[in-house]
């Protein structure tokens, strides 16, 4: 049986993305999805895209025997970890939810490669390990501050598990330090499809565009931005994708300087929330109902990326420019509707 890569959460917005680029990189891919913010439907998007219908397994990996039932049947090169809980005001309202969800399924992953001597992990992570940074735009080299919300808060854990990993059982890994992934592949057959009420910026935009949500609530108007809303940075989520495969790379091809290495991926550009409105108006040719409304727990004020680490060290760079992220967006959503 060949070996393949194993990427868990691989039918959301992200991971399906990232089995796109492994299966147009040559990987053979097997998925774990437990379907709790996505659709089977994806998988079949995927196959059309690539031409390859990727294994698939409905697992949850809070589920420790199935996790282990898995290995047992499967034999993997490596492993791309998506699967978990990510909405900022969520988890402050759930936090047990969101340790058990990201916290005993990293463990559980990570026992199995302990005991099968398996190698080769890239860990989803975030710019909120950073918290709320000193200097912008953020380097690695940045403190790890107190999370300010308790899903950065299990992303900074999630690290440290990793790290203690790596040293105590000679796993080679990578953290991947995302800042804002938004758009949609050029197919239109995969993008950002959450289910319920979004919690990120661009799905409650193009809501709002296509009439779903009667108007879009900005958070807050009053941080020390020069218009007084938050600033993030967007990165095309098919960018963001390919970062993976180079990460993947890496290891495999023993590239890597140490067991445990994390890079930014961003775009190294800050937009603010009104930014970003009038950019998505331009681009489309729409008109947004907006309004600001409280500041949200666990949002902090600007963050955006120094991406000169994974320039040099992955030897990748964003490619795909904000206009064409927004633009695609909004073709994805109408062609939902």
């Amino acid at each position: 049986m060949a070996k393949k890569i194993l990427v868990t959460g691989g039918l959301g917005f992200i991971g399906s993305h990232t089995v796109v680029a492994l299966q147009n990189s040559g990987f053979d891919v097997v998925i774990i999805d437990n379907l709790s913010n996505t659709t089977i439907d994806v998988l079949n998007q995927i196959t059309d895209i690539t031409g390859i219908k990727p294994d698939f397994e409905s697992i949850d990996l809070r589920n420790k025997g199935k996790v282990k039932s898995f290995f047992d049947q499967y034999e993997v090169e490596g492993i791309i970890h998506f699967a978990a809980s990510k909405a900022v005001g969520e988890s402050m309202h759930k936090p047990l939810d969101y340790y058990e969800n990201n916290l005993s399924t990293l463990i559980y992953l990570l026992q199995e490669m302990r005991d099968r001597k398996l190698d080769h992990f890239i860990f989803s992570s975030s710019c909120t390990v950073y918290g709320q940074a000193d200097k912008l735009p953020i380097t690695e080299r940045a403190p790890v501050k107190k999370a300010e919300s308790v899903y950065g808060n299990t992303k900074q854990i999630g690290e440290e598990i990793i790290q203690d990993s790596c040293t105590a059982y000679g796993i080679n890994a990578i953290a991947l330090r995302y800042f804002n992934p938004i758009g949609a592949h050029e197919s239109l057959k995969i993008g950002e499809l959450p289910l319920g009420i979004p919690q990120n910026l661009i799905p409650f935009i193009t809501q709002t565009a296509a009439g779903k949500r009667e108007v879009l609530s900005v958070y807050g108007e009053d941080y020390n931005t020069p218009d007084g809303t938050a600033i993030r940075d967007y990165i095309h989520v098919v960018d963001l994708a390919k970062a993976h495969i180079a990460a993947l790379k890496r290891l495999i091809e023993k590239q890597n300087k140490n067991t445990y290495e994390f890079y930014n991926v961003g775009t190294g550009t800050g937009s603010s929330v009104l930014e970003i409105i009038k950019a998505f108006e331009r681009a489309n040719g729409v008109k947004l109902n907006y309004k600001i409304v409280d500041r949200r727990a666990g949002d902090i004020t600007a963050a955006y990326a120094d991406t000169t680490m994974a320039n040099k060290e992955l030897k990748w760079k964003t490619k795909l420019s904000l206009e064409s992220a927004l633009k695609s967006a909004w073709e994805w959503k109408k062609k939902q509707e």
